[in-house]
C-alpha cells in the first residue's frame, strides 16, 4: 500500500489530533483507500501548541473517504 498515491493530487479529508488520524487512516484504507497522514509543523515552532495532523487521500478518492468519515461521525 501506499505506491499508488499521487502526492500531486492529493486533498485533505480530515484534521485533527495523531490517533484520530491514524484511527481514520485505517479506516480508509480497510476499504481500499489509499491514504497518507501528514505531521503538522506547529510543533516544532511552538513546543507546547498540540499538533494537528491531516490525513491525504487522492483527489479522485476524496467523495469515498468522505462517505467512509462522515458514516464514522454519524456512530
Amino acid at each position: 500500500m501506499g505506491e499508488n498515491i499521487d502526492k500531486g493530487r492529493l486533498v485533505e479529508v480530515f484534521n485533527g489530533s495523531r490517533w484520530e488520524a491514524e484511527l481514520v487512516k485505517g479506516l480508509l484504507e480497510s476499504a481500499d483507500i489509499e491514504a497518507t497522514v501528514k505531521d503538522g509543523l506547529m510543533s516544532s515552532i511552538v513546543p507546547y501548541v498540540s499538533p494537528t495532523v491531516s490525513v491525504l487521500v487522492n483527489n479522485d478518492q476524496y467523495e469515498p473517504a468522505m462517505e467512509i468519515i462522515r458514516s464514522r461521525d454519524n456512530v
